[in-house]
């Protein structure tokens, strides 16, 4: 179960940088395109769902994120079980606490056409992606962004803004598996400590990959 997370990491460990104060009556992509000029860095606090084809729970997990444009950032799962995801703008670094193993990857080769690209990146976005308002639903703003790359790892993105930010994010496969994020507690442009996007592996622990 824990390999989901590892699999939708890159689907969820930049959604932070969209958690901003956007205008009531402004539509999902403008508020999207104004943000990756405006956002410097984030903080808040995201609980995730996986859903299998038939929208069963597959797993629920929880955390706080950190983000710092351009390609920093802290994703950190703290329940049910502890896992650590760093990008230092070079190399990306995943850490498993629990099977003491860390697997590294260059951020280039890693991110690709990502929603991580897509919300980190150089504000290029629709060089790889095609990006659709879908206009309001219920009491949100919905935007969605396919990735150009038929390699990617996920069909769609679908985000949901409301008057205060980035509220939802609906992360749809090639398995038929939906991710959804939901996010709290949102800190704008905080001054975050340069050491929090850094990461050296602990003595013990096995390090797979670049």
């Amino acid at each position: 179960m824990k390999n989901l997370s590892r699999t939708l990491l890159l689907g969820g460990c930049m959604a932070m940088v969209g958690l901003l104060s956007l205008s009531a009556d402004a539509s999902s992509l403008a508020s999207l395109k104004t943000f990756l000029f405006e956002v410097k860095s984030a903080k808040a606090h995201f609980k995730q769902i996986v859903l299998d084809k038939k929208m069963s729970t597959v797993q629920e997990t929880s955390g706080t994120m950190l983000f710092s444009r351009p390609g920093k950032f802290r994703w950190v799962y703290e329940k049910p079980y502890e896992q650590l995801i760093v990008g230092d703008g070079a190399k990306l670094w995943m850490y498993d606490v629990d099977l003491k193993q860390v697997t590294v990857k260059q951020m280039d080769s890693a991110l690709g056409s990502s929603p991580a690209a897509l919300l980190a990146g150089n504000n290029e976005i629709e060089k790889h992606f095609d990006l659709k308002d879908l206009g309001k639903r219920g009491t949100m703003e919905w935007l969605e962004a396919t990735p150009r790359d038929k390699e990617s790892t996920f069909e769609s993105l679908r985000m949901g803004f409301s008057g205060t930010g980035l509220e939802v994010m609906e992360l749809r496969d090639h398995f038929g598996q939906t991710t959804v994020i939901r996010f709290s507690g949102l800190e704008r442009n905080p001054k975050l400590a340069p050491g929090a996007f850094k990461f050296v592996p602990p003595k013990g622990v096995d390090v797979i990959g670049d």
